[in-house]
């Protein structure tokens, strides 16, 4: 068990290692970071399965006993998460076989993708608050350079944008890690649990809670701190924005859930309606942004801020029944927002554009394209039988037990709005004519070979697949949802498991 919770982190880190010995050869660097990607995959697998079926796992790095040491630990919560980390990495990088440049690969983009990995799966299994600040600059590392990487205009402009208000997140977090710790002497998360409910500043945790709101919160891209995202995220090529999109702003929510249910605990009954009506209005900003736009990634980009809200949505009403929800609705927004994400790129790579007015009639010309496309699409806006269904559903449901009506409305609401945008990009880009016959018209799409049609389309099809697999067998995931809530809920079982915890 000691290595399985250690695996996650040193798989992409010998991956990144062995790839900057392998800076000359691409061919080389692509095999090892398949086969890093891949390993990393079973090894959150195995990870997964070990803790739904032991329980908590911890281990001290270096042997020193807790609080004092190095702790990683993974439950339910963080286990799928890094699942989730494990598969993004490996479905980009296939993607990634296709749509990558040469001058980015002999830049670095796959050892900084790994890197990225690195960083994403040590905010999931750190258990100190400390460690997660170091992890989230290592991602934050490895994603401005991803983002700049290419040096385009557009690019660059996005990246000055994402890294400065990260920048700003990251102070606004080392502030509230420094306060925490004078207040209390401790930064491990299990020791601060039982040492903040006996702390007798409450309105100083109160203020250190709200600091950590918003450091968190920026990264991930509540209202009213998103701005920078829809103006960073369509930038870069498709695959890194894919990864961002499935990642990064989620690093950011598991943040505030964890914090949330297991050290601000006594001040979940003052924060609990600012959390819930930041949701409704990062729902309502986030789907009105995407409903006037045109770029198709850019209404990507404005979905990630909508989606966010129905995951704090999960966080404000705080039951056990809302967290298995906000579990639940993680899995399906991670892969459907991705989805969508790559066949913009499939789009991109036949026609040329992401223009919506400049597309159309794709689906005479792809129907496998239009189906891939529509499964995640439904999905996100919560369509039976597709896994956004259910995903909401769970959340709706907890939200009316807890007579939370105003965000069940909103909710409600953005989903209807988010089936119109996801009509009108069907309308636009596979249903009308095209503007231009002569040069968009299927004769003239170019020709992909096999080799590269199966790199773009197999992580697409896996994502649907799933999609659908997680709908029409909701029960099982919902049962391992409820499960990590519990162990959420009920903080005791983390707490005793880290500090008991030696090797």
């Amino acid at each position: 068990m000691n290595v399985l919770l250690v695996l996650p982190i040193l798989i992409p880190f010998f991956g990144a290692t062995a790839l900057l010995l392998l800076w000359r050869w691409r061919i080389a660097q692509r095999c090892l970071s398949l086969a890093g990607s891949a390993g990393l995959l079973l090894a959150a697998l195995s990870l997964l399965q070990a803790v739904y079926a032991n329980g908590i796992a911890a281990v001290q790095i270096g042997g020193w006993p807790a609080p004092y040491g190095i702790t990683l630990v993974a439950d339910v919560f963080s286990a799928l998460m890094v699942v989730l980390a494990g598969f993004m990495g490996l479905a980009v990088v296939i993607y990634s076989l296709a749509t990558i440049d040469a001058g980015r690969e002999s830049f670095g983009y796959y050892p900084l993708l790994q890197v990225l990995l690195m960083g994403v799966c040590g905010a999931f299994l750190t258990g100190d608050l400390f460690n997660l600040y170091v992890w989230f600059e290592v991602l934050l590392m490895a994603s401005f350079v991803l983002l700049a990487l290419g040096g385009e205009r557009a690019q660059m402009e996005g990246a000055i944008k994402y890294v400065t208000l990260n920048l700003i997140a990251s102070a606004l977090f080392l502030a509230a890690v420094g306060i925490l710790y004078g207040m209390v002497g401790t930064l491990n998360m299990a020791d601060l649990a039982v040492k903040l409910r006996a702390n007798s500043e409450p309105g100083l945790t109160l203020a250190v809670a709200l600091l950590f709101f918003v450091a968190f919160g920026i990264k991930a891209a509540v209202f009213p701190l998103f701005f920078w995202l829809p103006a960073s995220y369509h930038t870069p090529p498709v695959a890194i924005t894919a990864l961002f999109s499935g990642l990064l702003t989620k690093v950011g929510v598991y943040a505030l859930i964890r914090t949330f249910t297991m050290l601000f605990v006594d001040e979940s009954g003052r924060t609990q309606t600012l959390i819930t009506a930041i949701a409704g209005l990062t729902m309502v900003t986030g789907v009105l942004g995407a409903v006037a736009q045109y770029d198709f990634r850019r209404l990507l980009s404005f979905h990630i801020v909508s989606q966010i809200g129905y995951l704090l949505m999960g966080l404000g009403v705080m039951t056990s029944a809302a967290l298995a929800g906000a579990i639940y609705f993680m899995v399906h927004v991670v892969l459907s927002k991705s989805a969508l994400f790559l066949v913009s790129g499939v789009v991109h790579r036949l026609r040329g554009t992401y223009d919506l007015k400049a597309l159309g009639a794709l689906y005479a010309a792809r129907p496998w394209l239009a189906i891939l496309f529509l499964i995640p699409a439904l999905s996100l806006a919560g369509m039976p039988p597709l896994s956004g269904f259910f995903a909401k559903l769970a959340l709706i449901q907890a939200g009316l037990a807890a007579e939370r009506y105003i965000i069940v409305g909103a909710a409600l609401a953005v989903s209807l709005l988010t089936l119109f945008s996801m009509i009108k990009i069907w309308t636009e880009v596979f249903w009308k004519s095209p503007p231009q016959p002569a040069t968009h018209g299927a004769a003239n799409e170019p020709r992909l070979p096999i080799g590269e049609t199966t790199a773009l389309l197999a992580p697409i099809i896996a994502m649907a697949v799933i999609i659908v697999a997680l709908g029409v067998g909701a029960e099982p995931v919902m049962s391992m949802a409820q499960k990590g809530a519990e162990q959420l809920i009920d903080s005791r079982a983390y707490v005793q498991t880290v500090l008991e915890a030696r090797r």
